[in-house]
């Protein structure tokens, strides 16, 4: 937001400088972010009046002025004819410098010249050579009234100071003169005051001119409007140019700027229809239907959906609420008669509109953040007042105000007690009161140390204690607030079982080479369902269709990260990343949150090695085993084969398995699915429930043993089992007997072929067998072996391979 300081003036008193006013906004929460003195490049140019002027003797196209400021007089040769004798004009004399703009882009300084044999000692200038505007018919003509000798930026009332303030969202009721003549007022404790406008109403009743329906009021809770008859379009006044080009806006002609003004000084929102152009004397205030179609005010056709909102006449939509009006009903210089509007949208209405129509506008700017309910009379009293200044015509009697929706002003209490306790000052009640009044809040009780006030309609960000308490922050003084350090207990608490298994999973993962990933928690959708057939939920606003649902898997992500590390030319790709899942309930509850762990791997074992081996299942597998490990599971994960994950190779994919209960998931990805993501490398990816590990593993410690005093024994045996046995099956079948010499078991070999028959394979276990207190005899390890060959006959009709 751009504030003349000039026009600030007119409604909040001050005596402190530009500086130091920056910098009081800056510390109250308004930043300022730049400060410019518009006259200053133009101090040197003067008012002056042309004595006489006749041709030039030598060019038919220049004239020659005599000019006087006052004080001397000076020959100046012009090649404008918009002027004549009497006139006063803009001069600047040899020596100015004058700034960049229009016309002269690097700015020019007047130097002494003789043209086509006449000396000229200045220039007569226009408005696109002072940057005063972008476009010029000739030199700039001024007031008959103008002095000789003052200052052109003193008499244009140029010689301004603009602070550019960045207002935050929550902050509305900023966005205007008047809103920061406001907050100026209670920084300095002022008093601001409003424009009065004084209107005569000299028309017909304005009932007989329109009638207001409002069929959407939950959307439009206050619409207004007057009528204003026998206008005459035409430019407006230079001091309203000035005010409007000094706040970045263009002017357009009398009556749109008036509305611009307004909008600038009160932060109101208005819109003027071409009256002789709404038809049945009707406007309607409506949702649109499912497609409709209107042509707003920059000749584009708009397809519309329920969501948005209509001002409608008899027979048409007319505007785009709150964003922009329609082109049937523009104000040309053929208007005559006015319908100047000034309603109060819904804030979401109009930034759903506005963000879907990528249609963007000082007016849906304000609109949705919210404008004050209780300020639409007062502007539209004001633009109607000035409206029938400017261009003249007949203001009729009265206006529609229709209000369905009454917004009252939120209610708010508040405590000394918790204002210190949070501030950690010392503020008395009469202070708290004192500060809250300065702000425009009206002091409803105060009882038993309760103060209740009521926030002013224009402070939509007033709705709690909390809200009170950071005003009193603002206006008290960030600075007037001692600095304390916060209590801490010092305790030292145990770590949480999920935080633990994060833990642990990450130091294996980035142990054995690979990255840490962070994606998105919204993916696409498509993509999703690959790895996630369950429905997801989906968002509401996205940002793109790249990221329309909630996450139900973080596989997806990796294996999109892999797919770009791989059209990048990095062959060799290892990643992991641990965040949350978000899985749809049913009904209206939220989501159920998971906190996951997943990994993605391709390439080469040992990239920086002359080894050529590619990573592979297994490898993938032992990383994973690994990290079980270090959460001291006494038997450790299982890995039972997984025939129904779809997006998994079926021969080379696993569930992982804790007490029974499946918790993730290790493979190879489907070849099918390899080729439709274009991949020509194979990839192994695995994700695991961390809630459900850490859940399974809570409680468990590792324990230290001593060193072993006596030597352990290997014995290996060659079972033949059928093809469809698994090697952890024969395992556990091991681990099962429950003997305290077997140390650990591990399969070493798996053949078939040759002389093991069709339909079999030979597996070959190793058995570590120790004793703590003895060296085994051979008996002994011969009667473990026959023991674990019995259970492994009986269980998974195992046989001894003897050839």
């Amino acid at each position: 937001m751009i504030i003349s300081l000039n026009w600030l003036k007119d409604y909040v008193d001050y005596s402190v400088s530009p500086e130091e006013l920056a910098d009081r906004l800056t510390m109250s929460g308004l930043e300022v972010e730049s400060i410019e003195y518009t006259g200053k490049a133009l101090e040197n140019v003067v008012v002056a009046e042309i004595l006489d002027m006749g041709p030039h003797p030598d060019a038919d196209k220049l004239s020659l002025c005599r000019v006087s400021d006052g004080a001397n007089e000076y020959p100046i040769v012009c090649g404008a004819s918009n002027m004549k004798a009497g006139d006063k004009v803009a001069l600047a004399t040899t020596g100015t410098v004058l700034p960049p703009g229009p016309k002269f882009p690097e700015g020019i300084t007047i130097k002494k010249a003789k043209i086509r044999g006449q000396v000229s000692e200045g220039m007569l200038c226009a408005e696109n050579e002072l940057g005063l505007g972008t476009e010029s018919d000739g030199i700039m003509i001024l007031p008959p009234g103008a002095v000789p000798g003052t200052r052109l930026i003193d008499e244009i009332g140029v010689n301004d100071v603009l602070l550019e303030i960045a207002i935050t969202p929550n902050r509305p009721d900023c966005l205007s003169v008047v809103g920061t003549a406001r907050e100026v007022a209670a920084i300095l404790s002022g008093k601001a005051g409003y424009p009065e406008p004084s209107i005569s109403e000299s028309g017909s009743p304005v009932g007989d001119y329109v009638s207001v329906e409002i069929l959407s009021p939950a959307k439009c809770p206050r619409y207004t409007c007057r009528v204003i008859t026998g206008v005459k379009i035409g430019p407006s006044p230079k001091w309203m140019k000035t005010r409007l080009e000094s706040s970045g806006i263009r002017s357009i002609n009398n009556v749109v700027d008036v509305t611009n003004y307004v909008l600038l000084e009160l932060g109101q929102p208005l819109h003027a229809f071409d009256y002789g152009l709404v038809k049945g004397k009707k406007i309607i205030v409506r949702q649109a239907g499912e497609g409709e179609i209107i042509k707003t005010l920059d000749g584009v056709e708009r397809k519309l959906t329920g969501d948005d909102l209509l001002i409608c006449d008899a027979e048409r939509a007319v505007a785009l609420a709150g964003v922009m009006g329609g082109a049937d009903t523009e104000v040309t210089e053929g208007t005559s008669n006015i319908l100047l509007e000034s309603a109060y949208f819904s804030p979401d209405t109009v930034r759903k509109t506005s963000r879907k129509t990528g249609l963007k506008s000082e007016s849906s700017y304000r609109f949705e953040r919210g404008v004050d309910p209780e300020g639409v009379v007062r502007a539209l009293d004001r633009a109607a007042a000035l409206i029938a200044e400017l261009a003249g015509g007949k203001v009729a009697a009265g206006r529609i105000d229709e209000n369905p929706i009454k917004i009252e002003p939120a209610v708010v209490s508040v405590t000394a007690k918790r204002v210190n306790a949070i501030l950690g000052t010392n503020i008395s009640e009469e202070e708290i009161i004192s500060i809250q009044k300065r702000l425009g809040l009206e002091l409803l009780s105060s009882d038993n140390g309760v103060l209740t006030f009521k926030v002013p309609t224009y402070r939509v960000d007033l709705t709690r204690e909390i809200d009170i308490i950071e005003e009193m922050a603002r206006l008290y003084g960030y600075n007037n607030i001692p600095v304390t350090l916060p209590a801490v207990a010092m305790k030292t608490e145990l770590p949480q079982s999920v935080r633990t298994a994060q833990s642990k999973f990450k130091e294996i993962f980035t142990a054995n080479g690979f990255y840490e990933a962070i994606n998105y928690s919204f993916e696409d959708e498509e993509l999703l369902r690959l790895f996630s057939p369950e429905g997801a939920l989906p968002i509401l606003n996205p940002i793109s269709k790249d990221g329309a649902v909630m996450r139900t898997s973080l596989t997806a992500g990796l294996v999109k990260n892999v797919v770009l590390n791989l059209s990048r030319q990095e062959s060799d790709v290892r990643i992991f990343e641990t965040g949350k899942v978000y899985i749809p309930s049913s009904g209206d509850k939220l989501p159920k949150e998971i906190n996951k762990l997943a990994a993605a791997a391709t390439g080469r074992k040992q990239p920086e090695l002359w080894d050529r081996e590619e990573l592979d299942f297994f490898d993938l597998k032992a990383i994973l085993e690994k990290a079980f490990g270090a959460l001291h599971l006494p038997s450790g994960a299982a890995f039972r084969a997984a025939s129904e994950i779809e997006f998994l190779h079926p021969g080379k994919s696993a569930e992982i398995i804790i007490d029974s209960e499946a918790v993730g998931y290790v493979g190879e990805l489907h070849p099918g699915l390899l080729e439709r993501l274009e991949l020509t490398k194979r990839v192994y990816v695995a994700e695991i429930d961390l809630d459900a590990a850490a859940r399974l593993t809570a409680g468990k410690k590792g324990e230290f043993k001593p060193l072993p005093k006596f030597p352990s024994v290997r014995r290996d045996i060659a079972l033949v089992v059928d093809e469809g046995v698994t090697a952890g099956s024969i395992i556990d079948e091991i681990k099962s007997l429950g003997s305290g010499l077997i140390e650990d078991a591990r399969i070493f070999d798996v053949f078939t072929g040759g002389s093991v028959q069709t339909g079999k394979k030979s597996v070959a276990v190793s058995l570590h067998l120790r004793a703590a207190d003895k060296t085994l005899t051979e008996d002994e390890i011969n009667k473990i072996q026959d023991k674990a060959l019995k259970k492994l006959r009986l269980a998974l009709g195992a046989e001894l391979r003897t050839i």
